[in-house]
């Protein structure tokens, strides 16, 4: 599909595109191999996706690795799957 205006990057455009409008939100992050992560986007370059959390660490994500990404909505909730007997 062609945006008018847009410049392909590569395969990982549309998520490279997404994560950038989102600079300064917290969100959740799916990765490949079900990892999540929660953070702040600091900057997203090429192909990295900066996360910094709570305590001010800063997390590096291979944009090309995550699977899904959503604005965190609760402090308690985090990605992933809830498993009920």
């Amino acid at each position: 599909m062609s945006v008018p205006g847009a410049v392909a990057t590569g395969p990982n455009f549309p998520m490279k595109e997404l994560l950038s409008r989102m600079v300064g939100r917290e969100v959740d992050v799916v990765c490949t191999g079900t990892s999540s992560l929660r953070g702040k986007i600091v900057e997203v370059d090429e192909h990295v996706l900066q996360l910094k959390d709570e305590e001010e660490n800063v997390c590096y994500i291979a944009v090309d690795k995550i699977v899904a990404v959503w604005e965190k909505r609760d402090k308690n909730r985090h990605p992933g799957f809830v498993f009920k007997n």
